[in-house]
């Protein structure tokens, strides 16, 4: 049964992406603002279908950071549907020509952008990745086979039912956006081999079901990546602006891969600015878990194991280390990074540089919380992810990062 329900609707994607592809743009922001108009109209039955899946997160324990990730509201109905018309007033890039030149026998040889063809999107509690995804590869002319975690089974299967029913009245083909229903954790396994349909996987959430993903899967995949983010504090930074970017990056979504998880500190700011930063976050009900030089510090500073400079936390849960200065700070980004987002704080633009240079993460800051990492924030309308690894796509994900190209080559009767 969960076999047959993934390969007819691998099957049904495939079909459809054949018309997505060749689509004008009219017609695919057409389909954008009707999914968005059909979102705002149905909020109230989003709602209540979002309800049951908060009211199953509570009774399974879920922590405060995974279910305000889970939870929807009238707010949230709206960014997503102002997401989507975002995505729509932007400029389309299929057909696009990358690139075009002429060889000395005449042939004129071009790339242009193409679909990838069926984009598979495996994710966990985050209802409005349903939207972004599907609004994203609908802008691209790509199918979408969309496979959510079942903490949010009722959330995305209502939001998939009303966005696609809009999409196919506005013009699209039956099949360009679906959802895999079962829980069964066998449609997984399925779609990691499903190379007859799909053309690339996508794995959004923890470092589990993206490391079974790329492990497991036959099918191309585009890895995204946890965020395991710092931020240093130089000794001349603007410790004004510091308290309010740490404060950001930690406190302002700490369930999200962008929030900052580590914090690393200059020796000279440890008896005199840390103290008061440590408060003020333990006020807002963060618990610190800090090395030596923390706790002789602050109150209330749990030791920090090696573990915890590892640990993505999602959730009010911080590591803070005092190092000796940027060469220290930098080994430890080093050891320790996932590679998604780091940050500097400094006045020094020489350090400021030599961070940029040395830091190898998908987003290098400067004097700013790293929660700007997302598509929205770079001006890409949304994003079907934020990739960590070097090949295709690095960082918040928009739309090239959803095509590929083809050679086009006309000639004028050449043979070889």
């Amino acid at each position: 049964m969960v076999r047959e329900e993934v390969m007819t609707k691998g099957r049904l994607a495939k079909e459809a992406a054949y018309t997505l592809g060749t689509l004008s743009t009219v017609v695919k922001n057409k389909a954008l603002l009707a999914m968005a108009d059909a979102l705002l109209a149905n909020q109230d039955r989003i709602i209540v279908a979002n309800d049951k899946d908060m009211e199953a997160g509570r009774e399974k324990g879920l922590s405060k950071a995974l279910l305000d990730r889970l939870m929807l509201n009238p707010q949230r109905i709206a960014d997503m549907a102002e997401g989507l018309r975002a995505v729509a007033a932007l400029p389309d890039v299929i057909g696009e020509g990358v690139e075009m030149w002429t060889r000395p026998n005449g042939l004129q040889i071009a790339q242009v952008r193409v679909p990838l063809g069926v984009v598979g999107i495996i994710y966990e509690a985050r209802p409005n990745v349903t939207v972004d995804a599907a609004g994203l590869c609908i802008k691209t002319g790509n199918a979408v086979l969309l496979r959510g975690g079942s903490e949010a089974i009722n959330s995305n299967k209502t939001v998939t039912d009303i966005i696609a029913a809009a999409a196919v009245e506005a013009g699209l083909p039956e099949g360009s956006i679906q959802l895999i229903e079962t829980t069964d954790r066998e449609a997984v396994n399925i779609m990691l081999k499903l190379n007859e349909y799909l053309d690339v996987l996508i794995p959004r959430g923890g470092a589990g079901l993206i490391q079974t993903v790329v492990k497991n899967a036959t099918v191309p995949v585009i890895e995204t990546g946890i965020g395991n983010c710092h931020v240093y504090v130089e000794n001349d930074a603007d410790l004004d602006k510091a308290t309010e970017i740490v404060i950001n990056a930690k406190c302002q979504r700490p369930g999200v891969c962008n929030a900052m998880e580590t914090l690393l500190v200059h020796q000279d700011l440890a008896e005199t600015w840390l103290p008061g930063l440590v408060a003020n976050l333990q006020e807002r009900g963060v618990e610190i878990r800090g090395c030596d030089k923390t706790q002789q510090a602050a109150g209330n500073v749990i030791p920090a194991t090696e573990e915890d400079y590892y640990a993505e936390f999602l959730d009010l849960i911080m590591a803070v280390k005092v190092v000796p200065g940027l060469d220290e700070a930098l080994a430890h980004i080093r050891k320790y990074s996932s590679k998604h987002s780091e940050a500097i704080l400094t006045a020094d633009y020489f350090k400021s540089r030599r961070f940029v240079q040395q830091v190898d993460a998908a987003a290098v800051y400067v004097n700013a919380s790293t929660r700007f990492t997302d598509g929205f924030e770079f001006g890409f309308g949304a994003e079907i992810g934020i990739s960590t690894q070097k090949l295709h796509a690095r960082g918040p994900m928009g739309l090239k990062e959803l095509t590929t190209i083809k050679y086009v080559i006309h000639g004028d009767g050449q043979v070889r």
